[in-house]
């Protein structure tokens, strides 16, 4: 008995000229066991990166910023650091992204950790005043892919397109595949979601890939 599947792009009902819709992407190896996915389906991006800080040149803290840790949902550009909140010897800073969406407040000398960026910055012997701010920026290196998981708050929790074909990452190998990751239109019914994904949970997954222009039918 043969059990026809999926064919590659069979869910798929316009896409954008040329290749405008679709990315190559590098989907991250299975654990212990292949990782299959299917033509069809909703995939996250898991961000991978480098960051550098920059104190303003007019601060009047002397602060510094630790290490950046680049987090999976981290975005390619200027992130704003800015101090909101000036306290003797302390401190709290708003976060904003490349967008200007507010990522959260950080703490002087304390640890902020979040799915964009984690970092402490320290005090100084001179205090941060408001307005006091960093540029971190970010470059992006080798992300990668894996199938959209709802339950997980690691960064699958977020869908950033759907994959074209079906691919087979082996057990510690990387594989390739392509995805469409904007400006593109599918057949809702035929999208592959997790088995236990509920029809909130669903909705709410079709809202983000809307605001990517991906538009479920």
């Amino acid at each position: 008995m043969l059990t026809e599947t999926q064919h590659a792009a069979g869910a798929l009902v316009s896409e954008s000229n040329g290749t405008r819709s679709r990315e190559n992407i590098t989907i991250l190896a299975g654990s212990g066991a292949a990782r299959v996915l299917l033509a069809g389906q909703s995939i996250s991006k898991l961000f991978a990166g480098t960051g550098v800080s920059a104190a303003d040149a007019g601060n009047t803290g002397d602060g510094t910023m630790g290490a950046l840790t680049v987090g999976a949902r981290a975005k390619v550009g200027a992130y704003e650091l800015v101090c909101i909140e000036p306290a003797t010897d302390a401190g709290m800073f708003l976060l904003t992204d490349p967008d200007g969406v507010v990522i959260g407040v950080a703490t002087v000398a304390s640890a902020f950790t979040s799915l964009h960026l984690s970092f402490t910055l320290a005090d100084g012997s001179a205090n941060f005043i408001a307005g006091d701010r960093f540029t971190l920026t970010v470059t992006e290196g080798a992300s990668k892919w894996l199938a959209f998981d709802q339950d997980l708050t690691t960064g699958e929790q977020f869908v950033d397109g759907i994959l074209r074909d079906d691919v087979t990452a082996p057990d510690a190998v990387d594989a390739t595949g392509v995805a469409y990751v904007r400006d593109c239109e599918f057949n809702g019914g035929e999208i592959v979601w997790p088995a236990d994904i509920t029809g909130a949970e669903q909705t709410e997954a079709e809202v983000q890939l809307a605001k990517l222009g991906i538009i479920a039918r």
